[in-house]
C-alpha cells in the first residue's frame, strides 16, 4: 500500500513552508544517544518519528543557495542518515549482491531528486574536492569511518572533517604503520579514492604524511618510504539492529 509520511502530509495540506532544511541540531542529538565510539544502535532509529522526519528534511532541502561548506555539511549528513534509512530497511552492504543493492539499486529523496547512495557519493559530494568527506561519510559497516556522535555543520566543517580524518587515519584497526620494517597496512579507502588523495597531495603517502601522529611514520610517508599493502574490508555491520 502506498503510504506518506507525516510530513509530507504536512506539506501537502500547506501546514510547513515549501522550501525545508535538514535540521543538524535533531540529527546531533538522535546521533550522540544512538552512537557510543562508533558503534550504532540502530533499534533507536526504527519506528521514530524524529528519524522520520530526518529523512523528509534531506528529501526537501534547497541547496540552491547554500556555499560550499553548506553543501558539504548537508550532503555528508544526508548520506548518513540515508545509510541508516537503508539498514532500517533490511539492506546490508555485505555480499557483492548487497552491495548492489545497497548503493546502486536503492533510491532516495535528495534536495528533490531521486538517487541512489553511489551516485550522492561519487556525483554529489566527490565533485566538491574535499578528499576528507572519505572519513566522514559512513556505509554503516565496520572498516568504514566511524560515524561520529554529532552532526556536521557548515560553522564547524573544517575542525570536524580534520578530527575525523586524524582519527581514521591513526586507528591501527583500519591503517598500520611499520616504520623499522618499511610496510604500511592501509585501508582500502585508500586505493578505492587514491586520485582524490593525489590531487590533494600529490600521493597518497604524502597525504597520510600530514595526519598521522608518528613522526618517524611522518617522515617515511613524505618521502614515500613505505611498501604499501591493502587490508580485508569488513562489511559487517557497525552496531546493532
Amino acid at each position: 500500500m502506498f503510504r506518506i509520511s507525516a510530513f509530507f502530509l504536512a506539506l501537502l495540506l500547506g501546514s510547513v513552508p515549501a522550501v525545508a532544511q535538514l535540521d543538524p541540531v535533531a540529527w546531533d542529538q538522535l546521533l550522540r544517544y544512538a552512537v557510543s565510539e562508533g558503534q550504532v544502535d540502530y533499534s533507536q532509529w526504527r519506528d521514530n518519528p524524529r528519524f522520520e522526519a530526518l529523512v523528509d528534511q534531506v528529501a526537501v532541502t534547497d541547496t540552491s543557495g547554500m556555499d560550499r561548506q553548506q553543501k558539504l555539511a548537508f550532503f555528508i549528513n544526508a548520506y548518513n542518515i540515508l545509510a541508516a534509512r537503508g539498514i532500517l530497511d533490511g539492506r546490508s552492504p555485505t555480499g557483492v549482491l548487497g552491495r548492489y543493492l545497497y548503493f546502486k539499486s536503492d533510491k532516495y529523496s535528495v534536495a528533490g531528486k531521486r538517487i541512489s547512495l553511489h551516485q550522492l557519493e561519487h556525483e554529489w559530494i566527490r565533485p566538491l574536492k574535499e578528499p576528507r568527506i572519505h572519513f566522514a561519510i559512513v556505509c554503516a559497516s565496520r572498516s568504514c569511518p566511524i560515524l561520529q556522535s554529532e552532526a556536521y555543520t557548515a560553522a564547524r566543517l573544517d575542525e570536524q572533517l580534520e578530527a575525523a580524518a586524524r582519527g581514521f587515519v591513526n586507528d591501527t584497526s583500519r591503517n598500520r604503520f611499520d616504520p623499522g620494517a618499511g610496510k604500511a597496512e592501509l585501508s582500502r579507502i585508500f586505493k578505492w579514492f587514491e586520485e582524490d588523495f593525489e590531487e590533494e597531495s600529490g600521493s597518497v603517502q604524502a597525504y597520510l604524511a600530514a595526519l598521522v601522529e608518528s613522526d618517524e611514520a611522518s617522515s617515511l610517508l613524505a618521502h614515500g618510504g613505505f611498501r604499501i599493502s591493502y587490508l580485508e574490508y569488513d562489511w559487517s555491520l557497525n552496531g546493532n539492529l
